[in-house]
């Protein structure tokens, strides 16, 4: 079955944006986005997809003949800021579950609040950590950093690459997939030769890569990262003229990623990405066609703005609640929290969600589409 935006909320839930007045509403639903900072690339379109479908859900109706009011808060990346709004949200506002931590350093700054209230959190960060181990109120919807390692090793040794340099964020998301790659690397036939990493706030990482172009028998490399740093790294990689295959992260699946490294220095480069950044692309029989479509031309009427994988992490977590608050018949965060854990075969942008009492993302691999950049656009190579 096929689903759009619109026939799969309207007639669930009604929502409307938290404001300072009071709000005559039921059910209330807490969110903390990075929607200002240095992750704004990401908070951003998922702070405009929260609100967007509030708007398009309140206006078609309730779920159980409730209305619901949803509180946002912006952390603008400090996790700090996450815990005290995590925490506001969950004491003073009162909510019944939690959408957001926009990175994994909000994310986790997020779920021992939600653990020890007992609230539902939708994570829309990439960290495998969040998930793993299983905590029990924890949820997440962008694939895990081990899971994008798989999708490119897999990638690679297709190519018949055996040796290959690395070079990662520091931060939370760099940090974990370059422990989560290096994990599984050997899985695939690939050794790891060069290894070098950068920080948060580096603004070059020319010394880096001279490394890893300079270190023989390297076929390709590898960047696990996200925010500005993969694309310094991707414009001194084509000033160095490296001349190696140049593999990112799903943390930069983006038409922003694009336009901040640059369309030429971005050539040729492949990641692994979602349906929505190629919704014109998927055929027919896609299963992921509709809802891609639906949100996308949703998305870009309402803000002028492309849609971007992650506003999809944003739009896939308020899926999975309002269809888990739906299925629960009632608005108990313990409810909604088993309903959640029950979800099955639930159509998103970014795939299709089968959780369980040990799966809390509910994806798997055939979920992530290895693009390429072609033309300062995208292209499907798998």
């Amino acid at each position: 079955m096929r689903f759009s935006m619109t026939t799969a909320l309207a007639g669930t839930l009604a929502l409307a944006v938290g404001f300072a007045g009071p709000v005559l509403a039921d059910i209330r639903i807490g969110a903390t986005v990075s929607e200002t900072g240095p992750a704004s690339f990401l908070g951003d379109p998922e702070a405009k997809t929260l609100k967007l479908l509030v708007d398009e859900i309140n206006a078609a109706g309730g779920v159980l003949g409730e209305k619901i009011e949803l509180v946002i808060y912006d952390d603008g990346g400090d996790p700090n800021k996450a815990r005290t709004f995590a925490t506001r949200l969950v004491e003073d506002d009162e909510v019944t579950a939690v959408i957001g931590g926009t990175t994994t350093g909000t994310s986790m700054a997020i779920i021992p609040v939600a653990e020890d209230a007992e609230i539902p959190f939708i994570s829309l960060a990439g960290a495998i950590e969040i998930i793993d181990p299983v905590k029990p109120f924890t949820f997440k919807t962008p694939h895990t950093d081990r899971m994008a390692c798989a999708k490119i090793f897999d990638d690679m040794k297709k190519k018949g690459y055996t040796k290959v340099g690395m070079i990662s964020g520091s931060d939370g998301f760099g940090a974990s997939m370059h422990k989560q790659c290096l994990a599984i690397v050997g899985e695939y036939g690939i050794e790891v030769i060069a290894d070098e990493t950068y920080g948060p706030n580096d603004a070059d990482m020319t010394p880096q890569l001279t490394n890893i172009k300079n270190t023989a028998g390297i076929q390709a490399i590898l960047n696990p990262g996200f925010g500005q740093g993969p694309a310094i790294v991707t414009r001194n990689y084509a000033q160095l003229a490296v001349g190696l295959p140049l593999y990112q992260s799903h943390g930069v699946a983006s038409n922003g990623f694009i336009d901040l490294a640059g369309a030429s220095a971005a050539e040729g480069i492949r990641l692994p990405g979602t349906a929505l950044l190629v919704a014109d692309l998927l055929p027919e029989n896609d299963p992921q066609r509709a809802v891609v479509a639906a949100y996308k031309k949703s998305y870009e009427t309402a803000t002028g703005k492309p849609v971007s994988t992650f506003g999809g992490y944003a739009h896939d977590a308020l899926r999975i609640l309002v269809d888990a608050i739906n299925r629960a018949g009632k608005a108990d965060p313990a409810a909604i929290r088993e309903a959640i854990e029950g979800t099955k075969g639930l159509v998103g942008t970014t795939g299709t969600v089968t959780m369980a009492e040990d799966d809390h993302l509910g994806l798997d691999l055939t979920a992530f589409r290895m693009l390429e950049i072609h033309d300062g656009g995208w292209k499907i190579v798998d």
